[in-house]
Parts: structure tokens; C-alpha cells; sequence
């Protein structure tokens, strides 16, 4: 058993374990530098590029667990949707297992941060900021989008109190239904 001594490594060092995130960051960190030390040839992480990056993003996928239907699949562009008849297409058909976009956002934003903080280069440099891994996390994204029927929207942020209506005695025309586009009033569902 390890000692609760300062030496956490962390910012605070009020808490003897590190946070989730920075425990996940960490494992994350140390995963991606066994992948530059198996690599053929091995890499350092000062030769790291955002190609190199988004090789590992790619080596991932053979860890997924989130079905990604190709195009010649039945279920391409449909959503489980039991209101519908469709029901859930994860197992009756040989599409490959991905990682989730989510999941390699989130991963990047970890190793992004990791980078900064290891000292190895300045934010620059750092290749998980490079743009060439933002286009590549798009093309996910939309892809898997696509294929699971479900288009991807960006959220609009609203530029201040607009809606409200002096002549209606300021009262908000259901702001929130107007932001999520939602009009139909059925946000039972999510």
C-alpha cells in the first residue's frame, strides 16, 4: 500500500487520491507512450504528429465497443427506434465495433492537456490541438452520425435575452423549446 505523502503528483494536495479525471488522464498519458514505445519504429514524443496520433485513434477501434453500420448495411441511417419497428440493429448484423466520437473527444481533450502539463512542448506544438485531428474527430463524428440515422446539429448559443418580449410584459417565449429547436412537445423522449 502506497502512503498518502504529498507526493500526489496533483494541484491539490488536500485530497490524497488524484480526481477521476486526472486519473483517467494519466492512465491515458501512459497508454499513449506504451503505443509510441510499440510502435514500428518506435517513436519518441517529440517526433509525435497529429498523423501519428490519429494512427493510435485509429489502432483504438479494435477496442470499441459502439456498432458503426456501413453503407451497404440494412441498418445504415437507422436509429433503434421500438416506436418504429426497428429494433436494435447492434446484433443482427457484421458492422465493425468503433470507438465512440465522445469518447475519443473526450480521450484527446486528456492527452491535450496531459501534453502541456508533461512540459514536452508548448501549446503550439502540441499535436493533439493540431487541426488535422479536429478534422479527423469531425469526420467521426458525422460519420457515425450517419450511419446511427441521427444528424448531428451544433448547438447555436443564444446572444443574450432576446426573446423576451417587452410588449408581452417581458415575459420569455419558451426559450428553452426555441434553443433546442424542440417545438413538437415531446421532450419526454431523450
Amino acid at each position: 500500500m502506497e502512503s498518502s505523502s504529498s507526493a500526489g503528483g496533483g494541484p491539490s494536495s488536500s485530497s490524497s487520491r488524484p480526481s477521476r479525471y486526472e486519473s483517467q488522464k494519466r492512465r491515458d498519458w501512459n497508454t499513449f507512450l506504451q503505443y509510441l514505445r510499440n510502435h514500428k519504429p518506435p517513436l519518441v514524443l517529440s517526433q509525435c504528429s497529429a498523423a501519428h496520433l490519429i494512427e493510435f485513434l485509429r489502432h483504438l477501434d479494435q477496442y470499441g465497443k459502439t456498432k458503426v453500420h456501413l453503407p451497404r448495411c440494412p441498418f445504415y441511417g437507422a436509429a433503434a427506434d421500438p416506436t418504429l419497428g426497428i429494433a436494435d440493429p447492434t446484433s443482427a448484423c457484421g458492422c465493425p465495433l468503433r470507438q465512440a466520437w465522445g469518447s475519443l473527444d473526450a480521450l484527446v481533450g486528456r492527452l491535450r492537456a496531459a501534453y502541456e502539463e508533461s512540459g514536452s512542448g508548448t501549446a503550439e506544438t502540441n499535436p493533439f490541438a493540431a487541426r488535422a485531428v479536429r478534422i479527423y474527430l469531425r469526420d467521426v463524428r458525422d460519420a457515425q452520425a450517419k450511419a446511427r440515422g441521427i444528424p448531428f446539429h451544433k448547438k447555436r448559443r443564444s446572444k443574450g435575452p432576446s426573446s423576451t418580449d417587452p410588449a408581452a410584459g417581458g415575459e420569455s417565449v419558451s426559450s428553452s423549446n426555441a434553443i433546442s429547436g424542440d417545438s413538437s412537445g415531446g421532450s419526454a423522449r431523450g
